[in-house]
């Protein structure tokens, strides 16, 4: 059986990405990580601001599945946030990798029953 032999001719250098690229990406993955993504102070089961917790309870009274991220465990994805969004304040909703807004506006929505439409 004859060997078969591979020769580079030439080679490309791929620069590393950077911190920010490195960053950026991961918050796109995390946004898209469910059809709707919460970025709130603590978790569901222990927000840690009132903010948080009633965005989280507005979703479960509008039965919306949603996950959750703790921004006060990741400083790196709480401050890359406010950056990839253009939103400086928490918590963000985001459906479908695409940044809705904060409480107020899903109150609004819930009001406009205009949240149900959009998941």
């Amino acid at each position: 059986v004859p060997k078969l032999e591979l020769h580079l001719t030439s080679s490309v250098e791929v620069p590393a990405p950077t911190r920010e690229e490195t960053l950026e990406e991961r918050l796109k993955q995390l946004t898209h990580r469910s059809k709707v993504m919460l970025f709130m102070k603590g978790l569901p089961s222990a927000p840690r601001c009132g903010f948080s917790r009633q965005i989280c309870e507005i979703l479960q009274q509008q039965e919306v599945p949603f996950d959750a991220f703790d921004i006060l465990g990741d400083e790196e994805v709480r401050q890359g946030l406010k950056t990839y969004s253009d939103w400086p304040t928490f918590p963000q909703v985001y459906v479908d990798g695409d940044l809705i807004g904060g409480l107020d506006i899903v109150k609004e929505m819930v009001e406009g029953d205009e949240l149900k439409d959009l998941i």
